[in-house]
């Protein structure tokens, strides 16, 4: 699945950023992660989420979040509503590129992971340049469903312990750590490996688009941009 940006374009689409310092918004934002779970273990009253659910989900307002990335790279998440559901689009942009790649959706087709632990990891730091989000805790909790990896290290858990935190969470935040670690429901975590030959991560997951080296139709320097990005440290 890749969809050019044009068919966004007569899309209402909104800015989301103002959408992040609401109360209730990471109950709502990922619900699905946390199904079952009380807003209360994020901090949140379960009325405020409640409402910044319908209004994640307005089929009149698409909210999309802009995460920059280095390299001139950008990950957006994008709302998709219609009259009978809503969907989330992850998609890894860059200027050049007439159709972006897709990381991860959880529409019919169940697109995903995207992301392996260690390069989440790395994309937690905005560039100095960056325009779009930068806050490295609001950054790592946007991208969290685009990753799924069964080789989260115990650092991991303290990084996104220390992110739902810095977001109004409860300190003793470790068990929603760890649930949210498990995966978006529709892919869930899966195995990683790294190919030598392809020098990228590739993923064992049924529905991942990264079963295939990442941007391997890419010319030479584009693709060594986009795995320095993606590259701790």
């Amino acid at each position: 699945m890749v969809m050019a940006r044009h068919w966004y374009s007569s899309s209402p689409v909104v800015d989301g950023y103002p959408l992040l310092d609401e109360p209730g918004f990471w109950p709502a934002y990922l619900a699905d992660l946390s199904e079952g779970l009380p807003p209360e273990v994020f901090g949140a009253d379960a009325g405020d989420a409640d409402a910044m659910l319908d209004e994640l989900q307005d089929p009149a307002a698409w909210p999309v979040f802009t995460v920059p990335l280095t390299g001139g790279f950008t990950i957006v998440v994008r709302y998709n509503s219609g009259e009978e559901f809503t969907t989330t689009d992850y998609f890894l942009t860059y200027p050049a590129w007439s159709q972006d790649l897709v990381l991860a959706s959880d529409d019919q087709d169940r697109i995903g992971p995207g992301l392996c632990w260690p390069e989440l990891a790395a994309l937690v730091q905005a560039p100095a340049d960056a325009v779009g989000i930068a806050d490295p805790h609001v950054r790592l909790l946007l991208l969290l469903p685009v990753m799924g990896d069964t080789a989260v290290p115990e650092e991991g858990v303290a990084a996104v312990v220390r992110a739902l935190v810095a977001q109004g969470a409860p300190e003793a935040s470790e068990p929603l750590a760890r649930r949210l670690l498990q995966g978006h429901p529709m892919w869930g975590a899966q195995d990683w490996w790294f190919d030598t030959d392809e020098r990228t991560r590739v993923c064992e997951g049924d529905h991942s688009p990264r079963k295939t080296p990442l941007g391997g139709h890419l010319p030479e320097q584009q693709r060594a941009a986009l795995e320095a990005c993606l590259t701790p440290g």
